[in-house]
């Protein structure tokens, strides 16, 4: 089995410990009201994403995500919360540098620079991943962060271990390409599944938020590709999604991040059939550190 496999299959247990450590954390994270950044590069700022739409869906105050390269750092933001799991990304760094005491971050390497730049730090090394390809350290983040907005994750890390055993939507051997759209916070998701694809097993994804996607990009909608929707679907999407041919993707009943793990697990089928190693990727490195 591959790192990442063997990874995909230890969240469940994750989530549980991520949602637990959530209150003994609580100090690092924002107070209801502040004006929060959210910054992180790759899976990380898609998850992000998805926090921050949390945390503005629950009242908490103004929170905006953004890739590490593009973060206005003279903002007047009351915390800048950086989401990286080696804790060598150049972007995070230089961002923790001019951060000051607006810092946390949550980390699965301790013993990385970031540790000694940021004011709070949240340490999750026992996430911490083998493979160049993220999974747990991402989706065991984000628990933690949703646990801190007063989730109940109970549910989330059972429909996670549901996940691990359900039959995949898609045939890896037939399917040509797929779509991932999501809304609100799970557009993060949807963008997060789409870079799986790509990063395990070069395969052709594309991901929009759910409302945007019939604004152009159902144009390469047809039969042998599919559309994966995560959380609430846009009424009428399915019946236009089908009438193109393609096949339309979605689970209610799974909590959305558990639904993404579906969507690791179809990754790794997809590179498996490619016979592709998950977890060497080409052309990617563990963490992005430029000179």
């Amino acid at each position: 089995m591959t790192y990442v496999a063997e990874e995909i299959n230890s969240q469940p247990e994750l989530w549980r410990r991520a949602a637990a450590e959530a209150a003994a954390n609580a100090g690092a994270l924002p107070r209801p009201g502040e004006r929060v950044a959210v910054v992180g590069c790759g899976t990380s700022w898609f998850m992000a994403m998805a926090y921050a739409g949390l945390r503005e869906a629950a009242g908490q105050g103004e929170t905006d995500a953004f890739a590490g390269s593009e973060f206005p750092i003279d903002r007047p933001y009351d915390r800048i919360i950086a989401i990286t799991r080696s804790g060598t990304t150049t972007e995070v760094l230089d961002i923790l540098r001019k951060a000051g005491d607006r810092s946390t971050v949550l980390v699965g390497d301790v013993d990385t620079p970031a540790v000694t730049l940021a004011r709070d730090v949240i340490a999750l090394p026992w996430a911490d991943e083998r493979s160049v390809v993220q999974t747990r350290f991402a989706t065991s983040a984000l628990t933690l962060l949703r646990a801190s907005l007063g989730e109940d994750l109970a549910k989330a890390a059972a429909d996670a271990r549901r996940a691990l055993d359900l039959p995949l939507p898609l045939d890896p051997a037939t399917i040509e390409q797929v779509t991932f759209v999501g809304r609100g916070w799970t557009n993060g998701l949807a963008q997060e599944a789409a870079l799986k694809c790509r990063e395990a097993a070069t395969f052709w994804t594309e991901a929009y938020p759910a409302m945007d996607f019939r604004h152009g990009p159902i144009s390469i909608s047809a039969p042998g590709r599919a559309v994966w929707a995560f959380g609430e679907v846009p009424a009428g999407l399915p019946e236009d999604v089908a009438a193109t041919g393609a096949t339309f993707v979605h689970d209610a009943d799974l909590d959305p991040v558990a639904h993404l793990v579906v969507a690791q697990r179809f990754a790794v089928a997809l590179a498996e059939q490619k016979g592709l190693n998950p977890d060497t990727p080409r052309h990617l490195t563990r963490s992005v550190v430029l000179s």
